[in-house]
């Protein structure tokens, strides 16, 4: 009989637990936690748009390449020997090529890695507000598409807010510099 009422309690505090994600998942998502999601993705694209940059210089500022017509000819070279030797292709430009490369292919990981930390770590957005949202644009294409837009104003502002700080910043210098 004991097993019986456990058997029969463990079932019912199972359902009720079932009942009550049921319940949390149908819960609307609120306009506040799509802000928060498309924060969290302007931001992300905004970091990834840092890296290419800083990628894009490290190939035109790099003084041992010498700009980006040397950086494609080595890489059309690369990882053909005979290619390399034709191009000669100095043990210096191997070197910085090779760190350019190693720079680009940490560039997934570390989106990963800012994203992660933004979901874990920040106040942007909490872990169970970024789940809730992933799931429901999942399941509403209406709701994904306002989100996309959310996504893309939030960025355009940010872009603009950065154009004029650069635009400040650049004023600045050359008040100095007079």
């Amino acid at each position: 009989m004991k097993k019986v009422l456990l058997f029969g309690a463990f079932f019912a505090l199972f359902g009720m637990s079932a009942y009550a994600q049921e319940e949390e998942a149908a819960e609307p998502v609120t306009d506040e936690e799509l802000t928060q999601y498309a924060t969290m993705e302007a931001m992300t694209l905004l970091y990834k748009d840092d890296k290419t940059e800083e990628l894009r210089n490290m190939v035109l500022e790099n003084e041992v390449i010498d700009g980006g017509a040397r950086y494609n000819e080595i890489k059309a070279a690369w990882g053909d020997d005979a290619k390399m030797a034709e191009a000669e292709v100095t043990e210096e430009e191997k070197a910085a090529y090779q760190a350019i490369l190693d720079f680009q292919n940490s560039l997934q990981q570390s989106m990963v890695d800012y994203k992660t930390e933004l979901i874990t770590e920040s106040d942007v957005i909490s872990v169970p507000v970024y789940n809730k949202v992933l799931a429901a644009t999942k399941e509403d294409p209406a709701l994904k598409e306002k989100l996309d837009s959310m996504i893309t104003e939030i960025k355009a502002e940010k872009d603009a807010e950065r154009a004029a700080e650069k635009e400040d910043g650049e004023a600045e210098a050359a008040e100095d510099g007079k």
